[in-house]
């Protein structure tokens, strides 16, 4: 029984311990690579300079084209979708049609 009593508490702690570690871990590994990353994009966008308005604003600019663009093709893939649906629509309806304009014939 004292195995068992363990067992709880032990898992209880060891989760506790692994979460707490594994985030500080995260946290830390990701601060270092998002600031590496921001000072590598820094130098390729001013070209040397140290000017971080301007390197903000050329990264936003970008990020607006790349958006526009994704969403321009995400509006046409929906549209094209659309167009099949009102066609499959419009397929079942004269099928549903045919269907109930023969069921009436029989029954009269």
């Amino acid at each position: 029984m004292s195995q068992q009593d363990g067992f709880a508490s032990g898992l209880l702690l060891g989760s506790l311990i692994g979460g707490v570690v594994g985030g500080v871990l995260g946290a830390v590994i990701t601060s270092r690579l998002d600031a590496k990353l921001t000072d590598e994009e820094n130098e390729g966008l001013t070209g040397g300079e140290n000017d971080s308005q301007t390197g903000a604003k050329r990264r936003q600019m970008r990020a607006s084209v790349n958006e526009n663009v994704e969403i321009e093709a995400t509006r046409r893939s929906l549209e094209d979708k659309i167009a099949q649906l009102n066609a499959t629509i419009d397929d079942v309806r004269k099928q549903l049609g045919n269907v109930n304009s023969n069921s009436s014939v029989e029954n009269e």
